[in-house]
């Protein structure tokens, strides 16, 4: 019989099972490097030529409000939980 049981929690209490969810940020800085390389590929094939200034403004404002709904909504899942009443 071995000493090590898998349904313990880990030492930080998390189970050990239970992945963790993406972070918002790294989904949205993710996509936001996906769409410049995709930009840049169809700006190179010369299918559409595009303003530089205007793309880079486009995606930062996009990025920008993809982390700031993606944060209200995880503050909102996380305000859900029931509180033990420890501090």
């Amino acid at each position: 019989m071995s000493s090590y049981d898998d349904s313990r929690p880990d030492a930080a209490g998390q189970d050990q099972e239970a992945g963790s969810p993406a972070r918002v940020g790294t989904v949205v800085w993710g996509l936001t490097v996906v769409a410049l390389a995709a930009l840049i590929i169809i700006s190179r094939l010369g299918i559409v030529a595009l303003n530089g200034t205007y793309v880079l403004i486009g995606l930062m404002i996009g990025a920008g409000a993809a982390l700031i709904v993606g944060g209200l909504v995880s503050a909102s899942r996380r305000d859900n939980k029931p509180t033990t009443g420890k501090s």
